[in-house]
């Protein structure tokens, strides 16, 4: 006689589930609010309106929440469906416009993620490794953007690896946050100076074409 396997209800996972994305939502907002270091889990629990040990047993200590933090900002990037469009692109422009336009969709939707993760990393005890894996997938993007783009013609005048450090100086989550955050740029006048900086550096004497939208002359702050 075999043992009776142990009886789920869907909808006490369903609740359990519920629980975890709520913990981890208003873990991300403190993190990116005070900073990791300055985040208690008793902090978290009295945010999410469950007690210290609902924190533990749902989603594990601080430590693991900001793992499974990093983990989610990965999967829901959607880099590889912009990618799919990148590649599509047969055109320099139309591949820095479309790299331009994802990478702000990115940073400006996971902006709560990113900042949680940035603000972690001077005090987390493996802070360089996490930086990494919150951002091999994007680095990897932004290769295979400069990589494209050196098969189309012209070619930009910088050689791949640095066409794609490149790419990472201007379209990477420094880049972004220091125009937006650091000095108080729109998203969408941050997207149209990248696009045009990325265009005109890359490729020297070709025409710079406007992207249509923010055409004003600084910055809106």
């Amino acid at each position: 006689m075999q043992p009776k396997r142990p009886y789920v209800s869907p909808l006490r996972e369903q609740a359990a589930a519920r629980t975890r994305e709520l913990i981890l939502g208003r873990a991300t907002e403190l993190f990116a609010e005070r900073g990791y270091g300055r985040v208690t889990v008793a902090d978290i629990a009295t945010a999410a309106g469950v007690a210290a040990k609902t924190v533990f047993a749902s989603v594990g200590s601080k430590s693991d929440i900001l793992n499974r933090i990093v983990d989610h900002g990965v999967d829901a990037s959607g880099y590889e469906r912009a990618m799919a469009a990148l590649l599509a692109g047969r055109t320099p422009e139309a591949v820095l416009r479309t790299l331009a336009r994802g990478t702000r969709a990115g940073n400006e939707g996971q902006f709560t993620v990113h900042e949680a993760i940035r603000k972690a990393l001077p005090v987390h005890e493996d802070g360089e490794a996490l930086w990494q894996r919150a951002t091999a997938d994007y680095r990897d993007a932004l290769r295979t953007a400069a990589r494209h783009l050196h098969t189309l013609p012209p070619p930009p005048v910088y050689p791949v690896a640095e066409t794609a450090d490149l790419l990472w100086q201007w379209f990477g989550p420094t880049g972004w946050r220091s125009l937006v955050v650091e000095s108080g740029w729109t998203w969408e006048r941050a997207e149209d100076v990248l696009y045009r900086t990325a265009l005109a550096a890359l490729f020297p004497g070709e025409p710079v074409s406007g992207s249509g939208e923010g055409e004003d002359t600084g910055p809106a702050r």
